[in-house]
């Protein structure tokens, strides 16, 4: 398929996939060779330590773009959440386009950018903050993000949620266990 909206900023050789939940989309120093948004469901990018645990890096959700990688190839592997479709387009493609779009290399900077400011974040909430600050700062990142009003939905699972922040199930239970006893959150 390819997509004639002519307002998106990405446009040559869009090709839509579906991903059944838990399936790869692309795995860890696999070639960078297409960039990724995300048009329903959700995705998370994690690296397997080497001692076996996972490390979360980042949530795609509708709308998110990634797969952008600095190198040739990725350096996280991605997979879908939950059922998930999304958009593909070859990263040679979107650079060629870059090079004589301006606001398609405005838009890439940006997305950049964005990314960096989201690590940078991240490696705050993980190096200082206390286990219930990570959870409560984990429910207001994702309800910014959220497009429904008044009712919080996450695609992910607890597990997830425990690994993206440097925790334990146990811990990310509790916490929210602590934040609903405290009136902050309802089941």
């Amino acid at each position: 398929e390819t997509s004639a909206d002519s307002s998106s900023p990405i446009r040559p050789n869009l090709n839509e996939f579906s991903y059944k939940k838990g399936s790869e989309i692309f795995g860890e120093k696999e070639p960078a060779d297409y960039v990724y948004q995300v048009m329903a469901g959700a995705v998370r990018s994690y690296k397997l330590l080497s001692d076996g645990r996972r490390q979360i890096g980042a949530f795609h959700l509708a709308g998110d773009i990634f797969g952008l990688e600095i190198g040739s190839d990725h350096r996280f592997t991605a997979e879908a959440v939950v059922d998930t479709t999304v958009r593909l387009m070859k990263r040679r493609s979107l650079e060629l386009v870059a090079q004589s779009d301006v606001m398609v290399a405005r838009n890439l900077l940006s997305m950049t950018t964005s990314n960096l400011r989201h690590a940078e974040d991240h490696m705050l909430l993980l190096g200082r903050k206390t286990s219930l600050e990570r959870v409560a700062a984990f429910l207001i990142e994702m309800d910014r993000r959220s497009t429904a009003a008044g009712i919080l939905a996450l695609p992910m699972c607890r597990r997830d949620i425990a690994d993206y922040l440097g925790l334990t199930l146990e811990t990310v239970s509790r916490a929210l266990s602590r934040l609903h006893a405290l009136g902050i959150l309802d089941f």
